[in-house]
């Protein structure tokens, strides 16, 4: 049941962090900072130097917290993406879909969020055994469209990511998504090196997802 209990943990998380970094160090104090805030899903990518490393600290810094998830982002690959498991990811997001690393994930029980646009996208990922779907970029859509997507296919489950924000996360829960993924303004604070910055956003984010859910 490793599956069900990681998919429940990142539903539970709310808000996934997509973090990245210019090496491996900035990275692993920007999921501190994170997770320091009360944010506990968090997707650091491949895009990070040396981010198999920074999975691996990361998984045996937290192992003994259930609660945070750390997964691994822009995976290409299934080679990739073998690599993040072995190394601790709890799950794998892409930025397209990939049938070789979703039978990887399948394979190893680990869930698999592919980045899909478009409704035959999200088919393909669906027969294929994907849980969830990033809609990537949220942007060029907004959360109306979670609505379309869902009259075909009411059982999907949403994250989308790129175009999230306080101000809009709300609308993003209220159309039906099942949680978020958050960057850019989250991880603003590292051009200056203020993690205290990035605590003080996370808390934020996990705020507004705490009223989100006390509200429905």
């Amino acid at each position: 049941m490793k599956r069900v209990e990681l998919l429940q943990a990142i539903e539970a998380a709310g808000v996934i962090a997509v973090v990245r970094g210019k090496d491996k160090e900035e990275a692993v104090k920007a999921v501190d900072a994170i997770v320091a805030g009360g944010m506990y899903g968090i997707e650091l990518t491949f895009t990070v130097p040396q981010a198999d490393v920074a999975i691996k600290e990361l998984a045996d810094k937290y192992a003994d917290r259930p609660e945070v998830v750390v997964g691994a982002g822009t995976v290409l690959d299934a080679v990739t993406a073998r690599l993040a498991i072995m190394a601790g990811a709890k799950f794998i997001v892409s930025p397209t879909f990939d049938q070789e690393t979703a039978e990887m994930c399948n394979l190893y029980q680990i869930p698999y969020l592919p980045g899909c646009m478009t409704i035959t996208e999200m088919k393909t990922a669906l027969k294929a055994g994907v849980d969830i779907i990033k809609l990537f970029p949220g942007s060029a859509y907004g959360p109306s469209i979670i609505k379309a997507f869902k009259a075909p296919l009411p059982f999907l489950n949403i994250m989308p990511t790129g175009g999230v924000s306080l101000d809009n996360m709300d609308e993003w829960f209220k159309a039906g998504v099942i949680t978020v993924g958050v960057g850019g303004n989250l991880l603003a604070p590292l051009a200056t090196g203020d993690f205290a910055k990035i605590t003080e956003v996370a808390k934020e984010y996990v705020a507004k997802f705490n009223e989100i859910k006390g509200a429905k």
